[in-house]
């Protein structure tokens, strides 16, 4: 589904990526773990369109996405749920929803994309008349996510959901990414900096250490690595 192969970026004037190749197979959650300033939001944004590689191919489903324009990746099936939420505060939780729906297939699917939010996050559906700015850390977080799900993507990436936020309400949110993972095709790309979480929920995980792939492999293998335990586990 999606393929990164030999990857270099640089943001903010600094190189960023450093040969990184990333594998995303259909309906696989896919879990990229490593400390803050490794390159795990530079790569997301590389997959989006915002940043721009130096060198390497993004490949989506056959297609060289160098050639598609950063507005038209979401109508392909990528979703992106950025890091710090980047609710729109201003908007209610229902508007925010509607924004995600903005492509084809999510306007297509509306209702029954609506139905499945509101069941996974219940909360969002008491406060859908709520501005987004209002809400706690957590609950904006839930709208984050459930704004990804309405475009109907094949594809969701998840930028460091735990960011900001209590152990109690990461626990609940890696609940529900988990169950979106179970109940649909969606495949998941992770990026997160709580280690233990996010492999213990994957199906493959990469360890990214400045801007390059150090480790990669089964969620069980990694975890027993003793690099892994040491540096990013305390053990």
């Amino acid at each position: 589904m999606l393929s990164i192969e030999h990857l270099s970026a640089s943001y903010g004037g600094l190189k960023a990526l450093s040969d990184v190749s990333v594998r995303v197979g259909e309906g696989q959650f896919v879990a990229i773990v490593g400390p803050n300033g490794a390159g795990k939001t530079t790569l997301f944004k590389t997959i989006s369109g915002t940043v721009t590689p130096a060198s390497g191919k993004i490949m989506w489903m056959g297609q060289d996405l160098a050639s598609i324009p950063a507005a038209r990746r979401p109508h392909l099936g990528i979703a992106h749920v950025p890091e710090g939420r980047q609710v729109f505060k201003e908007l209610t939780v229902f508007e925010n929803l509607e924004m995600g729906a903005q492509t084809e297939k999510g306007l297509a699917d509306w209702d029954k994309n609506l139905d499945q939010m509101y069941s996974l996050f219940p909360i969002l559906s008491s406060r859908k008349n709520q501005f987004a700015g209002t809400l706690s850390g957590g609950e904006q977080q839930m709208v984050a996510i459930a704004r990804g799900m309405m475009s109907s993507p094949k594809l969701i990436m998840l930028d460091e959901p735990s960011m900001g936020l209590a152990p109690k309400i990461t626990d609940m949110i890696f609940e529900r990414i988990e169950e979106i993972h179970t109940h649909s095709n969606v495949a998941i790309l992770l990026v997160e900096q709580r280690v233990a979480e996010a492999l213990s929920s994957c199906d493959h995980g990469y360890v990214l250490q400045t801007g390059r792939i150090a480790l990669e492999g089964a969620p069980d293998v990694l975890m027993e690595d003793p690099h892994v335990k040491e540096i990013y586990l305390g053990m």
